[in-house]
């Protein structure tokens, strides 16, 4: 896991707002301080050296404890690679 940089609100949209030190891949799992599941990157704007981020947050994740806890750290996972898939080859029938 790596910092990702603090949490600034909550959206009207219900997305968390944070302020980034570095450009964090979209998809990434976000955890804060105890390595609770938060969310997920959704949207990365604004600046290229401090750029803000747009977090879904999980069901499961309580809005009200990190609403209150403005300024908290947060940190990233890298988003699982996924394999592409084999495409299976048509067999051919000779005439």
């Amino acid at each position: 896991m790596k910092f990702l940089g603090n949490s600034l609100h909550i959206a009207n949209s219900g997305k968390l707002i944070a302020r980034s030190s570095k450009t964090p891949s979209p998809g990434g799992i976000v955890f804060d301080n105890n390595k609770n599941k938060i969310g997920k990157v959704s949207y990365v704007f604004g600046p290229t050296k401090q750029p803000y981020v747009s977090i879904r947050l999980f069901k499961s994740a309580n809005r009200d404890r990190i609403a209150k806890n403005c300024g908290e750290k947060l940190f990233v996972s890298k988003p699982k690679s996924k394999k592409p898939k084999r495409r299976r080859m048509k067999a051919r029938h000779k005439k």
